[in-house]
């Protein structure tokens, strides 16, 4: 029987308790000879502090991974768990835990500042604080001109930062970024990614990012590649870390 992959905070460096940890986890979807394994048994830990970027193909099962670490799936086989952010229900997964999906899937009703406020009304922020925290998080991104803008009177560049903005106002310690930059040109990509990075750091979140570019992965600092529903990670002889040849 084939090892499961396993990746952690040995392999990059890392201290403290993950935020995240797959063990043996797996996700298949159907049953019988019509199954689809997206994720194969496998285990990995995303420690506190780290800006990891999970490489591969479409299809290779990064997207699955990635909702199974925010609690938007779960495993069929196997485990993932959350023992650095400790509340393992539902809504307390999603007060800590941040996603930012590959389109900004705005409200087409509500301005740029409600749809980043709402979020944070859902959660029982009084609505002054909401606004104040909304209007803040859009102007991180260089939105603040754009804050009583429509939806559809926005570039998708500026959809993409409002959708960012969104998660941020929420403070979360982890954010999952799935091909956030996918829908976009090259340098619109590179810049939300900036944003998105600068203003995660300034919160001390934790990031991890979903690409299929090589050149979106080296914007951070460590990469895990994927490919099949499985991790692989050559070794880097010459500094023991691990990352994506390309």
């Amino acid at each position: 029987m084939r090892a499961p992959d396993t990746v952690g905070a040995a392999d990059v460096g890392e201290t403290g308790t993950p935020l995240v940890r797959c063990e043996n986890a797996a996700r298949t979807y159907g049953s019988g000879p019509h199954a689809v394994v997206a994720v194969h048994g496998l285990s990995c830990e995303v420690p506190p502090g780290a800006r990891i970027a999970v490489v591969g193909p479409s299809g290779s099962g990064k997207s699955t991974l990635l909702h199974l670490m925010a609690g938007l799936d779960r495993p069929t086989a196997g485990r993932v768990s959350h023992p650095g952010i400790g509340d393992e229900d539902a809504g307390g997964l999603a007060r800590h835990i941040g996603v930012v999906f590959q389109g900004p899937s705005l409200l087409p009703a509500l301005t740029a500042e409600e749809n980043v406020a709402l979020p944070l009304r859902i959660d029982g922020v009084a609505d002054g604080e909401a606004d104040s925290r909304a209007r803040a998080a859009l102007a991180s991104l260089g939105l603040e001109a754009l804050a009583r803008r429509l939806p559809d009177e926005l570039s998708a560049g500026q959809a993409q930062r409002v959708a960012v903005a969104r998660v941020l106002a929420r403070r979360p310690r982890l954010v999952l970024a799935d091909e956030p930059t996918g829908q976009l040109d090259r340098e619109t990509g590179r810049q939300v990614l900036s944003v998105l990075l600068g203003t995660a750091e300034e919160l001390s979140a934790t990031v991890l990012v979903t690409t299929h570019d090589p050149r979106i992965a080296r914007e951070l600092d460590l990469r895990w590649y994927m490919a099949d529903g499985r991790l692989t990670q050559p070794a880097d002889p010459g500094t023991g870390r691990r990352e994506v040849r390309s």
